[in-house]
């Protein structure tokens, strides 16, 4: 049975969703005025395991993931400029504008890592509606409470605050006291906003909408809906009001899935998450990625560099989601190595079994007993290595390890797709009839001129076979 960390509990549960043979996914996803470093494409990478790892073991998957292009402050606690504008400030253009800039660069990112598509993807803009009815519940149920500058939820009403980060609310809010947004009438320092209104330091705020809520400074209660209560607002127009599964970084544990749980519960009075499960971060040579320090990559970074985005999915598969990954240019080059080796052989084994194989059953129940465990994917790569070096029949070794990549995603299919040319075929039965002739100068200089190529034979008992020498390079991104 599938078993899960649950951050909340910090325990490994059975995994047993709220109905049977399916699972609901909410995944936090990118504030898009930016493009997102190789950090927040890891989270995607590892959320994209999740949900393949629930395909496999026969779950069907509800899978939401949230644009932010609306009320995401510089402070996750309420406090700076608004990220969408300070996008759209840097560059000229509407936060509209900023936000379909960066989506189309995220989804291209996503799709280079070959993960896959959500089953919605939901833009906080959209949900307004949503947003105003659920902060209006919260205001009817005294949860929530008005000033002239926002519409806070008050946490002294829901006595469970602190019960996922494990902190005082002391701890959750330096920083964020009676200073936010200017409001020296917030009730207590924990208190968070649902709803900002279009006055004090908001007062210019280019995306605003109207609302029921009432302030003094502000006709048409206008103003714009904290990040906090937009995730909750879409989750659960798109899921329910209990998600089997809520996925994030550890960075959202004190203040932004704090609030989630605590806005939600209180709404409906019931269990908001069932499982939360959180990622790591990726360091970069064992630090922080920093732009001072000149260690932000993206995607595009990477391949300027020479890199294909699938050895940097192989790398990511290295280590577990719920562990630190550190990244470096020497790891990446060890995957990329890793990557063509395992494409070599799949090339390989196509070549030489023409018969259709069988799955090696001890190997699959292996490699099923690893994701099981909390989604244990690097213990998953080793398995997939096993079967690679094993002494299993060819066709059943490239049945297992076809099947093993419906998790891992490196794409292992598409390579059979690849025609090598028959010119490079001509020339290996060349190299074979000189070795037959016993002229092997001859044989090394059709070898070398089959490399030259960008191929390589490999001298198998069956016979000699070609392999492209990096097979990574004919998967185009």
């Amino acid at each position: 049975m599938l078993q899960i960390y649950d951050t909340l509990t910090r325990k490994k549960h059975e995994f047993n969703p709220l109905r049977i043979g399916k699972a609901s996914l909410y995944q936090c996803g990118p504030t898009v005025y930016w493009i997102q470093h190789i950090g927040n494409l890891r989270a995607v990478v590892m959320t994209d395991l999740v949900v393949r790892t629930l395909n496999f073991v026969g779950y069907g998957v509800n899978f939401v993931r949230n644009y932010t292009d609306v009320g995401h402050l510089t402070s996750d606690s309420d406090t700076g400029e608004d990220k969408m504008e300070k996008g759209a400030k840097r560059e000229g253009m509407s936060p509209k504008q900023i936000a379909e800039k960066y989506i189309a660069i995220f989804e291209k990112d996503c799709h280079l890592l070959h993960t896959q598509k959500p089953t919605i993807l939901c833009r906080a803009t959209e949900y307004i509606s949503e947003i105003i009815q659920l902060t209006q519940k919260l205001l009817d149920s005294k949860h929530a409470y008005s000033t002239d500058l926002a519409v806070y939820f008050d946490t002294e009403t829901f006595p469970a605050y602190d019960t996922l980060s494990r902190q005082n609310r002391e701890a959750l809010v330096v920083g964020a006291g009676k200073g936010t947004v200017e409001d020296s009438n917030k009730k207590n320092p924990a208190d968070f906003a649902l709803w900002f209104f279009k006055a004090g330091t908001h007062a210019h705020v280019l995306q605003y909408w109207p609302s029921p809520f009432r302030s003094r400074l502000v006709e048409n209660g206008e103003g714009f809906p904290g990040w906090h209560i937009e995730c909750s607002a879409m989750s659960m127009k798109n899921l329910g009001e209990t998600l089997d599964i809520h996925m994030g970084g550890v960075e959202h544990i004190p203040v932004h899935h704090t609030n989630e749980i605590a806005q939600s519960e209180a709404a409906t009075g019931k269990t908001f998450v069932r499982y939360w499960m959180h990622y790591e971060h990726l360091l970069v040579n064992g630090e922080k990625m920093s732009k001072s320090l000149g260690n932000v990559y993206s995607i595009d970074d990477l391949q300027q560099k020479g890199y294909h985005p699938l050895a940097l999915r192989y790398f990511f598969l290295q280590a577990h989601y719920r562990s630190r990954q550190n990244f470096t240019f020497e790891a990446l080059q060890a995957s990329t190595s890793a990557l063509n080796s395992i494409l070599s052989t799949v090339m390989l084994l196509a070549q030489t079994n023409v018969k259709q194989g069988t799955i090696i059953e001890v190997q699959q129940k292996k490699f099923i007993q690893a994701i099981e465990d909390d989604v244990n994917i690097p213990k998953a790569l080793a398995i997939l290595w096993e079967v690679i070096n094993s002494d299993e029949a060819g066709s059943d070794k490239l049945a297992t390890i076809l099947s093993f990549d419906e998790v891992l995603g490196l794409r292992l299919r598409d390579i059979l797709k690849y025609k090598v040319p028959q010119k490079i075929f001509d020339m290996a039965d060349s190299r074979s009839n000189f070795r037959k002739e016993s002229k092997f100068d001859e044989a090394d200089a059709a070898r070398l001129k089959i490399e030259r190529e960008g191929y390589k034979v490999e001298d198998t008992e069956f016979g000699s076979f070609v392999v492209a020498q990096n097979p990574l390079d004919l998967l185009t991104p």
